[in-house]
């Protein structure tokens, strides 16, 4: 429960701190020069852009890693008793770690597009 409490009050700060910065960064522009504001503007929105790819790919991983350290300790423990239930236990500890890629996979298409 500590876990999920610190995860979500870590990205809560996070959001409060990129809110506050992007006010402070509104409020100090100059509003007489209109190509000033254009690329404060693209500035702003490629801040965002690459602060959702790396929540994006964050959060991803803090999932996959959560799923493969309870799945992968219940593969050894079923693994400790019955052998054979190797090839059939690790499959599911790849299918854990492919949240990571796709977080990586949201990340990348963030950052390109």
């Amino acid at each position: 429960m500590t876990k999920k409490i610190f995860v979500v009050s870590a990205i809560l700060l996070c959001f409060s701190v990129c809110f506050a910065s992007a006010q402070s960064e509104n409020e100090a522009v100059d509003e007489t020069v209109v190509v000033e504001q254009e690329q404060n503007a693209s500035s702003y929105s490629s801040a965002i852009k690459y602060i959702a790819a790396a929540l994006a790919v964050g959060i991803a991983c803090i999932g996959g890693g959560m799923a493969v350290g309870k799945i992968g300790s219940a593969a050894m423990g079923a693994m400790s008793e019955n052998a054979e239930l190797s090839g059939k236990a690790l499959p599911f500890v790849g299918l854990a770690e492919g949240i990571c890629l796709w977080g990586f996979l949201v990340g990348l298409l963030i950052v390109v597009l």
